[in-house]
């Protein structure tokens, strides 16, 4: 309804009175300024369009005039007013193609048939429209009229519009619901779905209805409801009643035998229910929805009979129970949550030698041995919050007062715990006499593995030192009775000897993983390629060497100097299996290990490569392979081997990250790998050209040597002072740290990994780079503790150096970090 502001004519001047009975509508015309529009003020505009603006002002039903027969003038009543959204505050009196701009391309070719004088009017129209009031997608029933002066001439429009857009939206959602309602009824084909007029004569009949009972929808529709129901449910009038209880009450159960159209029978739960009356208020007649459930009323007639019979068998399983309960050695229990004893058989008396009545409602925590109370307690109230326990240990109290080890399997049971037990107290004791035992012969093998170590070690040690010590002894001879003569010769026999010392300590350190290893990215095809020459010398004309290097092989990241000894220690075994001559064949692959060959392998899963040597020579048996890395086990004869060589390469792949397999079989050869993890950066290129001969490197720089061991650090000092170097020495790391804070310029320093007083050598090498950023640093050790490598890998600008080391060696080594090369 119209409001009524200004609906008398009287709260209007004369000249606008046309304009009452507008409403909100009129406010809006006379709130406008009309001044500049090219209609001009209301009172001078033509009577014509006075008039008919009026009509549209009292209009109850949503009208529009748009005066003009070029610039459209866009006029609209109250009713209208929902239809603008926001654009209502300015749209009055606004030309028809800026308030409808995003409609103006579907309107422009109908207000022309109107003008034209083609009227037309549309029902439920789509329009697609700007979302400023609301949703994109519209729809109008409207029609447009064009408005003539009296000369016959287009003098604007009339437009009798309304949105539609919610009953559109709501007979769609309707056909779609009504569909997807006939979807379900077509697709419930177990369900019988079918409607009957008012006096039960069938309508409808679906697809569910027509595969369960057989009559196809043409047959069916026409036939009286009760051709399905039996000759004796008929008799009885049970298809009236079914029809006359619907309509009193409103649904009607049918759960009963029925009859297919084969003369068959189905038994049909269902109900029937009145249909909603038509728009006159008249009945429709009923709905039947029915389930075939013949196979679960046979499946209930089974369970009928099955249960005829359950008192019988449940009588003969309870007489099992009982004899069960009676004859089991296991204890068996019935207890509150609270623990308290409700039942339990005979074996607790020939297990715990407790009666019955001495047990019978007190609490089962009085018999736990009191180390294992408060887990049993935890262990009850698990179960009274429905845990079981498939195994849980304990001990209970003997009546004699010692304690018996229980297994038990318990858990929740018509409101109790149930549990049965198992004495394991012999078991447990077998048990720990074996384990002792075992560990008797672990310490025994770890014992004979010692003994063989130590004295392999002892032997060739003191063969080495016998070398050393008896050629010093005969250079301090001669010296004391003033020779000089042949000197030399036993000086360079006693470096011999230490040498080979020092070449079976690396040995030694390599089978523990303990050796200093220098990693670096390297090319394995590359390191190969390079030794191919050393290595065909190595084996001797009468064998041939074989190298297969795998294109595209990754990186490792390793000391490149103890692969090329393995190598070369694996190519000289591969020899020495081959006295008639043969092939030696060296191949490298990329393998990607997975977590079955990585637990095979005791590796990590993920990216390796290999490399394989193997020969045709005799092979080894499976005991020897099963101790070939043990150090000091050979099978050549004495003097030509030490039984380090495998040692070592496991030792040396196995702190580098991999591991070694043997495959081999007696005159079948030998194949030994060595996998290696693979490195995600590049190798890095050639070694460039070594440093000269220290003595030629003699600088003015500045070098701390810190090492607790006199002697070494003396020893140090002396050389490098020789070639040049200004040395200073400290024997801690506090000492050395106080110089590094000090203004001396220190241009290299040198320590000693293992530091007493708190402070190692890595611990002192960093302190130093942060007083000195950019400090070089020269790590000496006997072996590779992880704290001088960072976990593995030295930090740019470090070094190693391994104990023992020649002084040539200790030079070129700081020759070549301070960058003196002669």
């Amino acid at each position: 309804m119209i409001s009524a502001l200004y609906r008398d004519p009287a709260e209007l001047p004369a000249p606008l009175r046309f304009l009452a009975g507008g409403g909100r509508a009129t406010e809006l015309i006379l709130a406008r300024d009309w001044t500049d529009h090219p209609l001009g003020t209301p009172a001078n505009w033509p009577e014509a369009l006075k008039a008919t603006l009026s009509t549209v002002l009292n209009s109850p039903e949503s009208m529009i005039l748009c005066w003009g027969a070029e610039e459209l003038t866009f006029f609209f009543n109250e009713t209208y007013f929902p239809l603008l959204g926001p654009r209502l505050a300015w749209a009055m009196g606004a030309p028809f193609r800026t308030v409808w701009a995003d409609a103006w391309a579907q309107a422009k070719p109908i207000i022309d048939d109107a003008f034209a004088g083609r009227s037309q009017r549309f029902t439920d129209l789509p329009w697609k429209l700007d979302t400023d009031r609301g949703q994109s997608d519209t729809w109008f029933t409207f029609s447009y009229s064009r408005v003539l002066d009296s000369s016959g001439g287009v003098a604007g429009l009339f437009i009798f519009t309304n949105e539609t857009t919610e009953r559109v939206l709501s007979d769609a959602a309707l056909r779609q619901s009504e569909e997807r309602l006939r979807l379900v009824i077509e697709g419930a084909r177990d369900h019988v779905i079918f409607t009957t007029d008012a006096g039960g004569v069938i309508t409808s009949w679906s697809a569910g209805a027509e595969a369960v009972l057989g009559w196809t929808p043409e047959e069916a529709v026409g036939q009286p409801a009760a051709m399905i129901f039996t000759p004796e449910d008929r008799a009885a009038g049970a298809d009236v009643r079914e029809i006359t209880g619907a309509a009193r009450d409103g649904c009607a159960p049918d759960e009963r035998w029925h009859l297919r159209r084969d003369g068959t029978r189905v038994f049909l739960n269902g109900s029937v229910h009145p249909l909603p009356a038509d728009a006159q208020g008249q009945e429709r007649g009923f709905i039947k929805i029915a389930r075939d459930e013949t196979a679960r009323w046979q499946a209930q007639q089974e369970l009928e009979r099955l249960n005829a019979t359950l008192e019988q068998e449940v009588a003969a399983r309870t007489a099992d129970r009982n004899r069960l309960w009676q004859l089991s050695s296991d204890i068996m229990l019935v207890a509150g949550f609270d623990g308290t004893i409700e039942a339990v058989n005979p074996a607790w008396t020939r297990v715990l030698g407790w009666a019955e009545f001495e047990l019978l409602g007190r609490p089962i925590f009085a018999f736990v041995h009191p180390d294992d109370l408060d887990e049993t307690r935890a262990a009850a109230a698990g179960i009274g919050a429905g845990q079981a326990f498939a195994r849980f240990d304990n001990r209970y109290r003997h009546r004699d007062g010692s304690y018996r080890d229980l297994v038990w399997a318990a858990g929740p049971g018509d409101g109790k715990i149930i549990a049965v037990g198992r004495d394991a107290t012999e078991e447990k004791a077998q048990t720990a006499a074996l384990a002792l035992a075992e560990g008797q012969l672990r310490q025994a093998q770890k014992m004979e593995a010692v003994g063989q170590l130590t004295g392999g070690l002892a032997h060739d040690f003191n063969n080495l030192l016998t070398g050393v010590m008896g050629n010093l002894e005969l250079v301090q001879a001669r010296l004391a009775r003033g020779r000089h003569d042949d000197l030399e010769r036993f000086v360079l026999a006693a470096q011999g000897a230490s040498r080979r010392a020092a070449s079976l300590t690396q040995r030694l350190l390599a089978f523990s993983r303990r050796q200093t290893l220098d990693p670096r990215p390297t090319d394995v095809n590359r390191l190969i390629a390079g030794m191919e020459e050393l290595l065909q010398r190595s084996i001797g004309p009468t064998s041939a060497i074989e190298v297969i290097a795998a294109p595209g092989l990754w990186t490792a990241m390793i000391d490149a100097t103890q692969l090329e000894s393995a190598i070369l220690n694996l190519a000289i075994n591969a020899r020495d299996a081959m006295p008639d001559a043969g092939r030696v064949t060296i191949a490298t692959a990329n393998r990607w290990i997975d977590e079955s060959d990585a637990r095979e392998l005791e590796l990590e899963p993920g990216p390796y490569l290999s490399v394989a040597v193997s020969d045709t020579g005799t092979g080894m048996a499976p005991e020897t392979v099963e101790r070939a890395f043990e150090p000091f086990f050979t099978t050549k004869p004495i003097g030509q081997g030490t039984g380090l060589g495998l040692s070592m390469i496991y030792g040396f792949a196995r702190q580098s990250g991999g591991q070694v397999r043997i495959d081999s079989a007696l005159g079948a050869g030998t194949t030994i790998t060595i996998y290696l993890p693979r490195h995600a950066g590049a190798a890095l290129g050639g070694e460039e050209e070594g440093v000269e001969d220290a003595a030629a490197a003699v600088r003015s720089a500045t070098v701390l040597v810190v090492d607790d061991e006199t002697t070494i650090r003396h020893l140090i000092d002396e050389v490098l002072e020789e070639a040049g170097y200004t040395v200073i020495g400290a024997a801690d790391g506090a000492a050395g740290l106080k110089v590094l804070g000090s203004d001396a310029p220190i241009d290299l320093l040198i320590t000693d990994v293992g530091l007493p007083g708190g402070l190692n050598g890595r611990q002192v090498a960093d302190a130093a780079r942060a007083l000195r950023p950019g400090l070089k640093v020269l790590f000496v050790t006997g072996y590779a503790e992880n704290v001088a490598v960072g976990g593995g890998h030295l930090e740019p600008g470090m070094e190693l150096l391994t104990k023992p080391f020649t002084m040539h060696a200790l030079t070129a080594k700081v020759a070549e970090m301070l960058g003196a090369t002669g």
